[in-house]
């Protein structure tokens, strides 16, 4: 499916949110590889042409289209990208359609399993705002969210080095002695 006949098609969306919740689930999201990752180049890799080109933007108007959007942007940008700087190119984006999402309260609307995934492009980012506001995110879920330690997490890594060191590699980046010690001692890698 070309990415003009996936801007066209009216279940396009709902396609996305059916493969991520009832067939992957939480079992393949986190832990990928690469079975995963080409099952969601054979399948969406049109999608995700369409909407890093902004053919999508429709879908922000509607919680489940700005669901799935999300996810095409953060998630399977991760997936058809590994180790590779496109991982990462529809960051700011995929921020912004989040944080429109959530100024409509559509998370609010998402289910519990859903809800994270509007959080995660600001866990995701480089910038300290995000960061902070990642974990007040997850907080507002619940004080017992099981995401609360991975976005401290993460927070904790850009207040220290200002970017994630494991990104440098792949983004052309120079790592800094105290990255690359961090690195070595087992740090945070994505």
């Amino acid at each position: 499916m070309s990415a003009e006949r996936v801007k066209r098609s009216p279940s396009a969306a709902a396609d996305i949110l059916r493969f991520w919740f009832a067939e992957a689930g939480k079992k393949k999201w986190f832990r990928g590889g690469p079975d995963f990752d080409a099952e969601i180049r054979a399948r969406f890799s049109d999608h995700h042409a369409a909407a890093a080109a902004g053919l999508l933007e429709p879908w922000r108007t509607t919680p489940a289209g700005a669901l799935a959007l999300v996810i095409t942007l953060d998630q399977f940008s991760r997936n058809l990208f590994r180790k590779d700087a496109r991982a990462f190119a529809a960051d700011p984006y995929c921020r912004l359609v989040a944080d429109g999402a959530i100024r409509r309260r559509f998370d609010r609307a998402a289910s519990v399993e859903a809800r994270p995934f509007f959080y995660l492009p600001f866990m995701h980012s480089e910038r300290l705002d995000d960061q902070r506001r990642s974990v007040a995110l997850f907080k507002a879920i619940s004080p017992a969210s099981p995401n609360i330690p991975y976005a401290i997490e993460h927070a904790r890594i850009i207040e220290r080095f200002g970017r994630f060191p494991h990104r440098n590699d792949v983004l052309g980046r120079t790592s800094s002695p105290a990255e690359i010690a961090y690195l070595k001692h087992g740090g945070f890698r994505g």
